[in-house]
């Protein structure tokens, strides 16, 4: 039976790392190091069951090693959900790079990077995630054939990303307020980043009234230059009104905090693991009569999109897979509404129940 456990935050200072992996049943973890390039980095496998893991590279500035293989356990969990409520032939896995994207990224060091990478034998296959450049990954496959989201193949799977949330959004809006327009509606976008902007795009020609935030003032001021938005500061975005709360950033953002000041009536955002403790605050967010729409599953339009250059299929086919995202939000919501379970849960065992069908029929008979 496919079971994940809630890790608790305590356990991560406590435990060995080897039941951290139990807890969120991961089957393997590579550390990488290397002195004379300075890469720091983890790659997570979760689960193989339908396939090999795909999933993209972050790199990020954690505060420290564990908050990294929090990040990264995490992340690599959600991928495994991802890839399987979407209907891929894919299992979950993650990888991040420790180090501060501007300043320490370099060829030498993505691909050494490519060399762990390629080290796994093609059970983890990597693209290009937030730090990280289609170019960064062209380094990679100088040492590793296994890596997607190449310039001239796939490239930046960002914009169907944010198409895939743009339809989840639409959806949520269609069952919250009666119709998908977005017009006029007050959306707030957290991170204008590769996704959060195109996700702004799309918006703004629909008409929505959008403010934004991000960490880089540069990119944020290019953005709502671009687009005409609103520019919000980093924390009080969460408590401006809003129709609509978008985290196109990192994850945790809907946590005891900031449900305190959300006003919003759904929540739809790019981001991974936009709840800080699933079993927690997806029922908050439920019981506060929010829409939640589940983070996994609506973001998938960037690996529907690697996937798509690993069978070699058209742009046009990852275009026509993310639009799914719009009926799959629909029957979500739907089934949480008819049974009184949060969204989260619902997205949840569907994937559970693709895994271990699909694990069923691959034993020996």
């Amino acid at each position: 039976m496919f079971e994940v456990k809630e890790i608790k935050e305590t356990a991560l200072a406590e435990n060995p790392v080897i039941e951290r992996m139990s807890q969120y049943n991961h089957e393997q973890l590579l550390f990488c190091n290397d002195n004379a390039t300075g890469l720091k980095a983890i790659i997570a496998v979760h689960n193989t069951t339908l396939g090999p893991a795909l999933s993209r590279t972050r790199m990020w500035a954690y505060n420290n090693e564990l908050e990294a293989l929090h990040d990264v356990l995490r992340l690599s969990r959600g991928m495994t959900y991802k890839n399987a409520i979407s209907g891929l032939n894919l299992g979950g896995g993650k990888a991040v790079i420790i180090g501060d994207a501007r300043k320490q990224k370099n060829e030498a060091l993505m691909r050494r990077f490519g060399k762990f990478v390629n080290s796994l034998a093609g059970k983890y296959i990597t693209a290009e995630d937030v730090g990280i450049s289609t170019a960064d990954m062209s380094y990679v496959k100088m040492e590793t054939d296994h890596v997607v989201g190449l310039p001239g193949k796939s490239g930046d799977p960002s914009p169907v990303t944010a198409y895939g949330v743009y339809m989840g959004m639409k959806a949520a809006a269609k069952l919250q307020f009666g119709s998908d327009s977005l017009s006029g509606k007050k959306i707030a976008v957290q991170g204008v980043g590769h996704v959060g902007e195109y996700l702004v795009e799309h918006l703004t020609k629909e008409g929505a009234k959008v403010s934004i935030s991000d960490i880089h003032e540069d990119t944020l001021q290019r953005v709502a230059k671009k687009y005409n938005a609103s520019v919000i500061g980093l924390e009080d975005i969460y408590s401006i009104d809003m129709d609509i709360y978008a985290p196109c950033a990192l994850g945790a953002t809907v946590n005891d905090d900031t449900l305190k000041k959300l006003k919003c009536s759904i929540i739809a955002g790019a981001a991974n693991n936009q709840l800080r403790n699933e079993a927690i605050h997806g029922e908050v967010v439920k019981d506060k009569g929010i829409m939640y729409v589940p983070d996994f599953m609506i973001n998938a339009g960037g690996v529907i999109n690697c996937y798509a250059e690993v069978k070699s299929f058209s742009a046009e086919w990852a275009m026509t897979k993310a639009e799914e995202i719009y009926n799959r939000t629909i029957s979500i919501i739907n089934r949480s509404k008819e049974s009184n379970i949060p969204t989260y849960k619902i997205a949840n065992t569907m994937a559970e129940e693709r895994i271990n069908a699909i694990g069923n029929i691959k034993l020996p008979m």
